[in-house]
């Protein structure tokens, strides 16, 4: 069985609210946000339609919408909104002692 652990990303305070990040953790390319609600969340980094950079996309509440197709993804679950179809893996987060932590 895989262990799972975590590992320290980047500094909160460096992460601005609404606004993705890609940051590259363990050979996976992951989008890291801080919602406005304070919460940060983390999934795959590419949108399976057309591989856009969700990164690159517009935050809204708990979603993100792929800048290339506008494609709705889900920052809690990382399902695609219907009728869209398609999944994007969903990365465990922690904040500690004020730095995001990734568990991959």
């Amino acid at each position: 069985m895989e262990t799972k652990q975590l590992v320290k990303i980047i500094e909160l305070t460096e992460l601005p609210k609404q606004i993705g990040k890609e940051v590259h953790v363990e050979g996976k390319s992951i989008a890291l946000f801080h919602l406005g609600n304070g919460e940060v969340r983390a999934i795959g980094s590419t949108c399976p339609h057309t591989n856009g950079p969700l990164a690159e996309g517009i935050v809204a509440g708990e979603y993100v919408f792929c800048p290339l197709q506008n494609w709705k993804v889900s920052l809690i679950t990382g399902e695609v909104q219907k009728p869209d179809d398609g999944i994007v893996e969903v990365f465990k987060t922690a904040v500690k002692d004020g730095f995001v932590y990734i568990e991959v």
